[in-house]
């Protein structure tokens, strides 16, 4: 991911951290470990939650990650029909164009998603598609993501795309090895600014997982 793409996700979540830039008080989805896989992999149990997404065709030349941040920080800053600001969370979830890996995340894969990069914002807990202010740009989508099993590998230091590769065959290798399935492909998570000393900071990749019979 590109350094423009991590200062704006670091002045978004400004407010939640410290002046060293290790989050505080940002509202996280909550989630229960239920276990590992082998050593590094932690399964969680996620409850349903809100989501404002979008996802941009990469072949634009118009349109890329940065457009997709703009989007969403103008939406929860207040670029929507009651102008309501609304509190950032973390993590920042991106998922990128599938890749040719033996095999998340949080999306399915299909041929049409070949070209395309999501990003996606939680929203903070008590909202719903009835509650949530409804946004003015109908390229933001308001998303309901269902109870899920992610299995996530975390991470510190940088967080540049050939890491988060190298962090998603990890995950998968391990994955692939276990009695457990990917039901998607993995996502990235990011969790501080990046002004966080980077043996300090929080990144994941994660997948949606299921367990197999026998």
């Amino acid at each position: 991911m590109k350094q423009t793409i991590a200062t704006l996700i670091g002045s978004a979540l400004l407010a939640g951290c410290s002046v060293i830039g290790v989050r505080t008080s940002t509202e996280q989805p909550p989630y229960q470990v239920i276990g590992q896989i082998n050593e590094g992999v932690e399964l969680r149990e996620y409850g349903e939650r809100l989501a404002a997404q979008v996802s941009i065709d990469r072949s634009s030349q118009r349109m890329n990650e940065n457009s997709a941040f703009s989007m969403l920080a103008g939406y929860i800053f207040g670029n929507n029909f009651t102008q309501t600001k609304v509190a950032m969370t973390a993590p920042v979830a991106t998922k990128l164009p599938s890749e040719k890996i033996a095999m998340t995340a949080p999306v399915e894969t299909s041929a049409q998603d070949e070209g395309l990069y999501t990003m996606r914002f939680y929203l903070p807990a008590g909202y719903s598609l009835d509650t949530a202010p409804v946004p003015k740009d109908t390229r933001v989508e308001l998303v309901e993501v269902p109870s899920e099993t992610i299995a996530a590998i975390r991470f510190s230091g940088l967080r540049n795309q050939s890491v988060v590769d190298q962090n998603k065959r990890v995950l998968m290798k391990t994955i692939n090895e276990s009695n457990w399935k990917a039901n998607g492909d993995p996502v990235a998570f990011y969790y501080d600014p990046p002004w966080t000393a980077p043996f300090l900071r929080r990144n994941e990749v994660a997948v949606t997982v299921v367990q197999q019979e026998g």
